[in-house]
C-alpha cells in the first residue's frame, strides 16, 4: 500500500527525518512511535503530503502520489475545530459534501456508534464521543489509507478500549491503518507492525511479539516481603526489594516456581509480570513515554 524510500527532512541544520525507509503492507495496522522529538510526527505529516521532504521518495500502490491522493485517504487528527452551531450528523453531511466519492453516512454512524448522539451539538459531547466523531469524518470519503495520530489522547480507560473496537472493526472491512501513539498498551493491542524511531531514525521494526522477544529478557516475578519466612541472605534467587516487594527476574519460569514451592514460599499473592512494548520502548530509547 504504501512504501517509504530513503525519507530525509531536514529543517537548516536539524535533521528531523534522517534518511528512513519502510513499507505498509495493505490491510494492517502499522505504528509508529518514538519519544517526543523523535521525528515521527515530521514523517506523518510528509506521507500524509502536508509538508514535502527534503529528499526521498513516497509511493503509494507502488507509484507517486497524484493530486487524487487526498482524495483517497483518511486523517484523524489530535485537534479539528468544529462548529458548535451544528449537530454531528449535520457535521458529517458537510463533510460528505467535500468528497466526490463519499461514504454512506448511516453506516459510519453505526461504525462509529454515534446514533444516540447523532444528534447533539459539537460543543456537547463527552471527549470520547468527540475522538469518535473524528474518526467518522477520517472515513466520511471510504479511505484505504487511514492515519489516526495518537486517537485516544486524554480519554478515559472505558473510552479508550471503545476507540479500540472501533478500530479493530475498521481493520476488519480491510482498511489500511497508520498509527501514532504515546500509549503502549494500545499499539500492542492494534498494531500488526511497529517501526520505533528516536533522533529521527529507525531504530526497532517489527511486530509487537517480535520486538518484545528481541529486546526484553524473561519474566520477573514479585512477591511480598512478608511472605518469604527464610532470612533473605538464604533467598535461593537474585532479587530487587521495592517498597516491601521482592522482584526476581528469571528466564526460566518453571524452574523458578519450583524452587519457590520447595522452599515453602507462600505464592498466593505472587505477581508474575511478562515483558511488554513499554518495556521495549524504554530498553531501546532510555526515555520516558512523554518527555
Amino acid at each position: 500500500m504504501l512504501e517509504i524510500k530513503n525519507l530525509v527532512k531536514k529543517y537548516k541544520e536539524v535533521v528531523a527525518v534522517d534518511d528512513i525507509s519502510f513499507s505498509i503492507r495493505k490491510g494492517t495496522c502499522f505504528g509508529l512511535l518514538g519519544p517526543n522529538g523523535a521525528g515521527k510526527t515530521t514523517t506523518i505529516e510528509v506521507i500524509e503530503d502536508i509538508i514535502p521532504p527534503t529528499s526521498g521518495e513516497i509511493l503509494y500502490k507502488g507509484k507517486q502520489r497524484l493530486s487524487s491522493f487526498k482524495q483517497e485517504v483518511g486523517i484523524q487528527f489530535q485537534q479539528t475545530a468544529l462548529l458548535s452551531s451544528l449537530t454531528l450528523r449535520e457535521t458529517l453531511i458537510t463533510f460528505k459534501n467535500l468528497y466526490n466519492d463519499p461514504a454512506d453516512i448511516e453506516e459510519i454512524i453505526d461504525i462509529c456508534n454515534l446514533r444516540e448522539i447523532q444528534k447533539r451539538l459539537n460543543d456537547k459531547i463527552s471527549g470520547g464521543q468527540k475522538q469518535r466523531l473524528m474518526l467518522a469524518l477520517a472515513m466520511i470519503n471510504k479511505p484505504e489509507l487511514l492515519f489516526l495520530d495518537e486517537p485516544s489522547t486524554g480519554l478515559d480507560p472505558q473510552a479508550r478500549r471503545n476507540l479500540w473496537s472501533i478500530v479493530q472493526k475498521i481493520k476488519e472491512k480491510g482498511n489500511t491503518i497508520i498509527l501514532t501513539t504515546h500509549y503502549m498498551e494500545e499499539a500492542q493491542h492494534l498494531c500488526d507492525e511497529i517501526a520505533i524511531m528516536d533522533n529521527g531514525k529507525i531504530i526497532a521494526r517489527g511486530t509487537p511479539h517480535q520486538l518484545i522477544k528481541e529486546h526484553c529478557e524473561g519474566v520477573t516475578v514479585i512477591l511480598p516481603k512478608n511472605s518469604i519466612k527464610i532470612p533473605l541472605s538464604q533467598f535461593p534467587f537474585r532479587f530487587r526489594e521495592i517498597n516491601g516487594r521482592l522482584e526476581i527476574r528469571t528466564n526460566d519460569i518453571n524452574s523458578c516456581l519450583n524452587r519457590l514451592l520447595s522452599e515453602h514460599i507462600d505464592l498466593t499473592e505472587m505477581i508474575v509480570r511478562s515483558p511488554n512494548l513499554e518495556n521495549v520502548f524504554l530498553n531501546l530509547t532510555g526515555k520516558q513515554l512523554r518527555d
